[in-house]
């Protein structure tokens, strides 16, 4: 069974919307603009290269990164492996033809599917409905969360607010850094 592993940028009130500067959120680049660049405290999104076998987002992570990721020399690993796009309404004219090969997963019981095949840790990037929608059905295995000491308010977060029981989580990981950024990796308990 692969291991699913959702990855963020989160402020500390759980804010994930627009951390790179993504146009439409008054908030926008608060990961740069907001908290000094230690490059120590990324060392994690470096490693996720090197462990993942395979990437996950929704579609409007996908039509984000596809246009300007085949071309970023700090992605050259996910450039190179499989990548999966979760939409009902993603054609598959849609798909860029230089970034590899991508399929189309229209439900989360696709993923489920994906998930029971052989291979490594699936990352997923971004996608703050995907992430609401995956951790709701029990599909996340994990979380790579860089932490930001920000309260941005409103915007988009990585958790949905639906009524459910518990889930646990443990601690495996994690480091805090001089400019306030903790790095917390938690599995999640079954």
């Amino acid at each position: 069974m692969r291991t699913l592993i959702s990855t963020a940028f989160i402020s500390l009130d759980g804010v994930v919307e627009a951390p790179g500067g993504e146009p439409g959120y008054r908030n926008s680049g608060w990961t740069f603009k907001d908290v000094e660049f230690l490059p120590e405290a990324y060392e994690i999104k470096g490693r996720e290269q090197e462990e993942a076998t395979a990437m996950m987002m929704g579609r409007l992570s996908y039509e984000a990164f596809s246009p300007v990721w085949p071309d970023m020399e700090e992605f050259a690993d996910y450039n190179a492996m499989p990548k999966y796009v979760v939409s009902t309404t993603l054609a598959e004219e849609n798909l860029v033809s230089n970034w590899g090969e991508t399929t189309i997963l229209r439900s989360l019981d696709d993923v489920a599917a994906l998930k029971e095949t052989e291979g490594g840790p699936i990352i997923v990037h971004g996608s703050a409905s995907l992430n609401q929608a995956l951790s709701d059905a029990g599909l996340i295995d994990r979380y790579h969360l860089l932490v930001f000491p920000l309260l941005l308010g409103a915007g988009k977060r990585l958790f949905s607010a639906t009524d459910k029981d518990t889930q646990k989580l443990r601690l495996v990981e994690h480091e805090a850094y001089a400019n306030g950024l903790q790095k917390n990796v938690f599995d999640v308990v079954r």
